[in-house]
């Protein structure tokens, strides 16, 4: 499967921030090259928010590192460009020296990475954490890193004063979450990448998460790219949403185009694999399991584990196909996709709104969750 092909409708004017083109990045382990991440492009427009989904070891997390260059000893990206771009100049991220990728990482591009928990120093005061981060990128005014501190904290419903001087144990982890947040848009960034922002924490602490993020992209106008198992959280959040599977984009649209109109058998089994608000359809898993990237299966990875497999799926990968309004998908068989998604989520003839399928996709996905 190739992602040369980018797809996705942007807010109307927006101007490009991340373009990602063939993309690819692998881990060096004993038996060969774990493929982790292959072939993958997309964009991102400003004040859009695209959710990947996808299993475990889909490449999510490996694709984010990639884009900050974070990425441990043991992985390099193999080939492909990530350019920034910004005021109409362009910037190779790939191409920066250290010292230039220090400072692009946090007031450019920030990431919130999965685990609020262990993300601060346990011996340094909160506020300690927050001057360390805006003086590594030259903001020495204790002052101004106060303020800005202090309203953040606000913005993300916290009491200004306490967490600034706290120690990290004495916040609860939705506490921390939020403070995370803040620390991540201190320096306000164009793009800020979430990577499962709502793990590990209790229901009415994911709600108010949620609400805090909405929140903050609509005053502070930053992009966010987030990675999430939480199908819910894609529909309410997104824009777009792409789905991943063994390193590569294998679909990506609007959120009403997945969740109302799949066109990879991938995407339909994760929408089949959680429960309804009605309980009318019964849950089903898809069968197997990811497959090995140091040795991918021939052909169309997801074949081994697919439904509508043929003889074609096992020779062939085949390409990221633009099937209208930016609905791409990346599979030999897509009318037999179409066929079998009747009645998902019963959904009406004519396709709502994209506010109306996140609010239904939503409702229907968390209702046994709340």
């Amino acid at each position: 499967m190739n992602g040369a092909v980018t797809g996705g409708v942007a807010p109307e004017g927006a101007e490009v921030v991340l373009e990602v083109r063939n993309l690819s990045a692998e881990y060096a382990a004993s038996r060969g090259a774990v493929r982790a991440v292959e072939n993958v492009s997309f964009t991102l427009h400003r004040g859009e928010a695209l959710a990947l989904i996808g299993e475990s070891g889909s490449g999510k997390t490996t694709l984010s590192l990639a884009l900050i260059r974070m990425l441990v000893r043991s992985a390099k990206v193999t080939k492909g460009s990530v350019r920034y771009l910004r005021n109409g100049e362009s910037l190779d991220v790939l191409a920066l020296s250290e010292r230039e990728l220090r400072r692009f990482r946090w007031s450019e591009c920030a990431m919130v990475f999965q685990g609020a928990q262990n993300a601060f120093n346990p011996v340094l005061r909160v506020r300690e954490q927050f001057l360390d981060t805006a003086y590594a990128h030259g903001k020495r005014d204790r002052a101004w890193v106060k303020k800005r501190t202090l309203e953040l904290f606000r913005l993300v419903r916290l009491d200004p004063e306490r967490v600034y001087n706290s120690y990290p144990h004495e916040l609860s982890g939705g506490m921390k979450q939020r403070a995370l947040l803040a620390l991540g848009v201190l320096l306000d960034p164009q793009v800020v990448i979430l990577d499962e922002p709502t793990t590990a924490l209790d229901i009415l602490t994911q709600r108010a998460i949620i609400d805090v993020l909405s929140e903050m992209r609509s005053r502070l106008g930053f992009s966010i790219l987030f990675i999430s198992h939480d199908l819910a959280l894609a529909a309410e959040m997104a824009d777009r949403v792409a789905t991943m599977y063994a390193g590569e984009i294998v679909e990506t649209g609007t959120v009403d185009n997945l969740f109302y109109e799949p066109l990879h058998p991938y995407t339909l089994g994760l929408l089949r694999s959680v429960p309804r608000l009605s309980g009318s359809q019964d849950l089903v898993s898809i069968p197997g399991s990811p497959p090995d990237l140091i040795s991918p299966p021939s052909g169309c990875k997801f074949h081994p584990r697919c439904p509508f497999a043929t003889g074609r799926c096992e020779q062939d990968a085949p390409p990221l196909e633009d099937f209208g309004g930016g609905h791409l998908a990346a599979c030999w068989h897509t009318e037999r996709v179409v066929e079998a998604r009747a009645g998902l989520w019963d959904a009406p003839a004519v396709s709502p709104t994209q506010t109306d399928a996140q609010a239904d996709a939503q409702s229907s996905i968390r209702g046994v969750r709340e």
